[in-house]
């Protein structure tokens, strides 16, 4: 008796170096290659957060949810990456994962929220705009410096095999939700672009952060400085709502059009993936499903 799909929002994933993370309602599963070729399955069940009543409320849920997956996807790129080494001495874990994760973060506010925003805010000394201009001013610096970032690192051979992972994710995803048999040749035949990949929330957080600080007005430079860093939770909370709102109504031709932009960047950060890296990805897909249905057999 063949099991019934889950609720197909429940879905997500990350890729990793030489693997892939799937999740789900309650459970994860990363499938790994090994350097010998073989594929490592790891599973672990999600925290209570994910089954709390907190995940049910609107924006908060968003907050919550956002901070454990990054959390979670950072504790298992670090797998990923200590798969690929025999060296323990070169192997990531304890503190160091913590530090790696804080460093990230760290760097990402720097680059992407407070750079653009000093640029923008001395272009507005400089030539005396109006602090509307200079927050569309900020926001077009803070798109271009993404894009750039993204494509850059795009042509380093082996963050585009990252990327390739990254297209087996949602291939997989999409042939689930459409319904197909999980195949390396059935699979390869889907979408690279899923509308709920983590590249679309990035856009997403820079369009909107260009509405939300347009309503500040004019501010000093210490005020600029707080308001790009207090409101970060913010945006990515509202940016978290619109991307579940867009994936949830796509038979909607005018949410469609909106969910639009996000695919597009995609194309920046997924490239199509061979049998053997797709094979990776259903594998974890499959872990991850039979622990969500206490299935025997895979799909």
């Amino acid at each position: 008796m063949k099991t019934e799909k889950l609720r197909i929002p429940t879905y997500g994933g990350q890729a990793l170096i030489e693997g892939v993370l799937m999740r789900g309602s309650k459970y994860l599963a990363a499938a790994f290659r090994k350097p010998d070729g073989e594929i490592v399955v790891e599973t672990e069940e999600l925290g209570k957060i994910y089954q709390s009543p907190l995940k049910k409320i609107p924006f908060l849920r968003g907050l919550i949810i956002l901070w454990d997956a990054l959390g979670l996807g950072t504790k298992y790129l670090t797998k990923s990456a200590n798969y690929q080494t025999e060296d323990e001495k070169e192997k990531i874990e304890g503190p160091a994962l913590y530090l790696t994760l804080f460093v990230s973060l760290a760097v990402a506010v720097v680059l992407f929220f407070l750079t653009p925003a000093l640029i923008g805010k001395a272009l507005e000394q400089w030539m005396g705009f109006s602090h509307i201009i200079q927050n569309l001013l900020e926001g077009l610096i803070r798109l271009s410096f993404v894009i750039l970032y993204i494509w850059g690192i795009g042509k380093m051979a082996d963050v585009a095999r990252v990327f390739s992972y990254h297209g087996a994710e949602h291939k997989t995803i999409n042939a689930f939700e459409s319904n197909s048999t999980l195949g390396p040749g059935t699979v390869k035949n889907f979408s690279l672009q899923h509308p709920r990949c983590g590249t679309a929330f990035i856009l997403y957080v820079v369009l909107i952060s260009i509405i939300i600080f347009t309503f500040i007005g004019q501010t000093s430079w210490l005020v600029l400085i707080a308001s790009r860093l207090l409101l970060i939770p913010v945006i990515a909370m509202i940016a978290y709502e619109y991307i579940r709102f867009t994936a949830d109504h796509l038979d909607n031709p005018i949410v469609a059009a909106m969910a639009k932009p996000g695919l597009w960047l995609q194309k920046l950060t997924t490239n199509e993936p061979d049998e053997k890296i797709l094979e990776v990805s259903i594998a974890a897909f499959n872990a991850m499903y039979k622990l969500e249905t206490n299935a025997t057999e895979t799909i």
